[in-house]
């Protein structure tokens, strides 16, 4: 006997519901079992995800460059990294210099 569209649309849907809380409950038994075991032996992000940690840090020590180049007219500044601003492009750059 074959089943009609709405009855196997139902049947999908209870599927997808049944799924979605056998995936939660799974997940939350996979988490108190890995805090039982960081909490056991003490482990770091580092011991738990090598490298990770690194990265961030490394992303914090990055810091603002001074600006070197001031316009005086607008008082736009530029660092003098990356692509020249128009307002100093093709020009002579000491007379901006900020000192």
């Amino acid at each position: 006997m074959t089943s009609s569209y709405k009855e196997l649309l139902q049947q999908r849907e209870a599927l997808e519901l049944a799924i979605a809380q056998a995936r939660q409950n799974e997940i939350s038994a996979a988490v108190t079992k890995v805090r039982e075991l960081v909490a056991e032996y003490g482990l770091t992000v580092q011991d738990v995800f090598p490298g990770r940690a690194s990265k961030a840090v490394a992303a914090k020590v990055m810091s603002k460059v001074a600006a070197k180049y001031r316009d005086p007219a607008t008082g736009q500044t530029w660092t003098g990294r990356g692509k020249a601003p128009k307002w100093i492009e093709g020009r002579e750059r000491s007379p901006f210099l900020i000192a």
